[in-house]
C-alpha cells in the first residue's frame, strides 16, 4: 500500500498513478483529482488515514509492547532493549529513530503475526505529542531514558520538558500498565510513585532488580547477579542505557549469560558513541545529535580520556531563546575542563563566544569548512559532537 503523505516540498498524490505502475496493491490518496481505479482509496487525510490503520492493527497484535521515550539516549537503548529481548523472543523494534507522527504507525504496522514483543520508540518537540502517540501505540509497557535540556524551543522549558515527557506516565497509569523506572533518578521515581512500577538502580535504592556500575574506562562495565558485563559504549552515561536493557530483559526472564551476551556484543553505530581510529587519532563519533544535557555528559566523559584531547563542537539545535545562553553554558564548561583543545563550530557558537576567542587553546568558526583548512591533527584523542543538522560526521573526510 502506498500512502501518499504531504510535505512543505512534495505531494505525494503526484507519484499515486506512478505507485500502481510500480505494483503497488492499493494507494491511499486525499486529493481527488488523482483518482486512477479501484486500486485507489480516497480518503479525506492520509496521515491520519495512516495513523488510525496502525492503532487498528496494533489492536488485532495482541502483543505486549514495550514504549520509550526521553531527552537523551532512546535509540540506543531501544536497540540494547532489542537486542537482549531477541536473545529469547521474536521482536520487531523501531528503525533508526522514526519515532514521529509517521514513524510510529510505520513501525507499528510493520509488525505481524510472527512479531512476540514490539519496541516502540517515541520522539517528541512539543507537549502533547507523545500522549498522541502513546494513544497510537497503546503500548502495555513504558520507559522514559532521562529529562533534559532538549527541544526546549517547543516544550519552552525544562519544566515542559518533564511535563511532556511524563505524558507516557499519565497514558500507562490510566490503563493500569507498568512502568520500568531508573530507581537512580529522583525524578523517575516522584512520577511513578502512583504507578505499577519494575525498578532497577544500584542495591542502596531497593530495586526490583540490581546492577551497579563499575568504570567507564573508556567503554561502561557493570555488574548484574553477580555477573560482571563489559559493553562496547563509552560513556558513564551509558550505563543507565544498559542498565534499562538488562531489567526489561530480565523482567521478560531472557537469562542470565544471553544478558551478557547481547550487551557485549552491542556496537553502537549511525554516529552514536563510535570509536574510530583515523590514521593516528582515536575518534569518538558522537554526531548523531545534541543537546545542552547530552553535550555536558560528553565532554566530562572526555575529560577522563588520556592522551592529547581535542573537542570538536558543533552547535545545538531548538533551543529557542535559551540558544545564547545554553551554547555560552557549554563553552564556559569546556574551558574549565582538562582538554588540551577546543575547537567550535557553527553560527551559535560562534555568535555567543566571538568575544572569548583570545587563546590559542579556543578556535571559534562560523563555518564548518574554515575549522580545518590549516590545521594537522596526529596523535590525538578527538570527541566530535553536535546537533544532527551539523553533520559533524564530515569531519572523519577531512582528517
Amino acid at each position: 500500500m502506498f500512502f501518499a503523505l504531504k510535505g512543505d516540498n512534495f505531494n505525494g498524490n503526484s507519484y499515486a498513478e506512478h505507485a500502481i505502475n510500480l505494483g503497488a496493491k492499493f494507494v491511499i490518496i486525499d486529493e481527488a483529482k488523482y483518482y486512477k481505479n479501484s486500486q485507489t482509496i480516497l480518503v479525506d487525510n492520509v496521515l491520519k488515514t495512516l495513523q488510525e490503520l496502525a492503532s487498528v492493527h496494533r489492536t488485532f497484535l495482541n502483543i505486549p509492547i514495550i514504549a520509550l521515550t526521553g531527552s537523551n539516549g532512546k535509540t540506543t537503548t531501544k536497540e540494547l532493549i532489542n537486542f537482549t529481548l531477541s536473545k529469547k523472543y521474536k521482536t520487531t523494534a523501531t528503525v533508526g529513530n522514526l519515532n514521529n507522527h509517521i514513524g510510529v504507525p510505520i513501525t507499528l504496522l510493520s509488525m505481524d503475526k510472527g512479531t512476540e514483543i514490539g519496541i516502540v520508540e517515541i520522539g517528541a518537540n512539543h507537549l502533547k505529542e507523545i500522549a498522541f502517540l502513546c494513544d497510537i501505540a497503546k503500548p502495555d509497557y513504558g520507559y522514559i531514558t532521562n529529562f533534559g535540556k532538549a527541544h526546549l524551543e517547543g516544550f519552552g522549558s525544562v519544566e515542559g520538558v518533564i511535563k511532556g515527557k511524563s505524558e507516557m506516565y499519565d497514558y500507562l497509569i490510566k490503563h493500569n500498565k507498568t512502568i520500568f523506572a531508573n530507581a537512580n533518578d529522583p525524578i523517575q521515581l516522584e512520577k511513578t510513585k502512583n504507578a505499577t512500577t519494575f525498578t532497577f538502580g544500584n542495591k542502596n535504592n531497593n530495586p526490583n532488580v540490581s546492577i551497579n556500575f563499575i568504570e567507564a574506562q573508556p567503554f561502561v562495565k557493570c555488574t548484574y547477579n553477580n555477573i560482571t558485563i563489559e559493553s562496547q559504549l563509552i560513556g558513564d552515561y551509558n550505563f543507565s542505557n544498559i542498565a534499562a536493557a538488562i531489567a526489561i530483559a530480565n523482567y521478560f526472564k531472557v537469562e542470565n549469560n544471553a544478558i551478557k551476551q547481547a550487551i557485549e556484543n552491542y556496537i553502537p553505530a549511525n554516529n552514536r558513541s563510535q570509536i574510530i581510529q583515523k590514521g593516528s587519532n582515536k575518534v569518538i563519533l558522537d554526531a548523531y545529535n545534541a543537546n545542552p544535557t547530552s553535550m555536558t555528559a560528553a565532554l566530562h566523559n572526555f575529560e577522563k580520556q588520556s592522551g592529547n584531547k581535542i573537542a570538536i563542537i558543533g552547535d545545538m539545535f531548538e533551543l529557542g531563546n535559551e540558544a545564547k545562553q545554553e551554547h555560552q553554558h557549554i563553552v564556559d564548561l569546556a574551558q574549565s575542563l582538562h582538554i588540551n583543545k577546543l575547537i567550535f563550530i557553527g553560527e551559535n557558537f560562534f555568535q555567543t563566544t566571538i568575544e572569548s576567542g583570545k587563546s590559542s587553546k579556543y578556535k571559534y568558526f562560523s563555518d564548518f569548512k574554515d575549522a580545518f583548512k590549516s590545521s594537522s591533527i596526529k596523535d590525538s584523542t578527538l570527541l566530535i559532537k553536535g546537533s544532527r543538522g551539523m553533520a559533524m560526521e564530515r569531519i572523519l573526510d577531512i582528517l
